[in-house]
C-alpha cells in the first residue's frame, strides 16, 4: 500500500478541511498515479472531492465508523468500511501495489504503518495548517529514494519525493 500527499515546510496538509495549496501539475500527477487503482480515504476527504462524488476510474473506499454520516455515501459508487479490520479484509481483494491512501490526516496516520511507499509533494512554503502528516525525514523507518524538482507554481517551489520503508514493520503494527 502507498500514501500520496502534499505537505508544506512543516508537514502541514490542510486547514479547515481544505488543501493548503492546489497545484494543477500536482493534481495531474495525482490523477496519473491513482487512475485505475484503489483509493482509500476518510469521509471528510470524500466530502471534499468535487461534488462529493467518487474519483472517476478508481475503486473508492471510504473508512467511516460514524453511522449517522454514512447516509452521505448512499447511492454513490463507493465501498464503505466501518473499521480497520473490515478495511484490511476488503483490501485483500486487491494488489497492495495498486492501493493509495489519499487522506485525511487521521487516515494517513492510521494506515502509514501498513504502507511501504509514500509519494510526497513537498511545497517549499509554510502555511497555516491544522492537519499534519508525519515527518518522514525524521522517521528512521523511512528514506527518500527519489526526488524530482523543484518545479514552480505562482513562484512557489515544490518537489516530488518518493519515500520507501527501510525495514519491516514490527509485530505491534501487524
Amino acid at each position: 500500500m502507498k500514501e500520496i500527499v502534499a505537505v508544506d515546510n512543516n508537514w502541514g496538509i490542510g486547514f479547515e478541511g481544505k488543501l493548503l495549496q492546489r497545484i494543477p501539475e500536482d493534481m495531474k500527477r495525482f490523477t496519473k498515479l491513482t487512475t485505475g487503482k484503489v483509493v482509500v480515504m476518510g469521509l471528510n476527504t470524500f466530502e471534499s472531492l468535487p461534488g462529493s462524488l467518487p474519483l472517476k476510474d478508481r475503486v473508492n473506499i471510504v473508512l467511516c465508523n460514524e453511522a449517522n454520516r454514512e447516509k452521505i455515501l448512499e447511492g454513490k459508487d463507493v465501498r464503505l468500511c466501518r473499521s480497520l479490520d473490515e478495511l484490511m479484509e476488503m483490501l485483500k481483494k486487491y494488489d497492495s501495489d495498486n492501493v493509495f491512501v489519499i487522506g485525511g490526516g487521521s487516515i494517513y496516520r492510521l494506515l502509514l504503518p501498513f504502507c511501504d511507499e509514500a509519494y510526497v509533494t513537498k511545497i517549499d512554503k509554510g502555511y497555516t495548517a491544522d492537519t499534519f502528516y508525519p515527518n518522514l525525514d525524521e522517521d528512521d523507518d523511512w528514506e527518500a529514494v527519489s526526488e524530482e524538482g523543484p518545479s514552480y507554481y505562482k513562484g512557489i517551489p515544490f518537489s516530488y519525493v518518493v519515500y520507501r520503508r527501510t525495514r519491516q514493520l514490527s509485530e505491534k503494527y501487524l
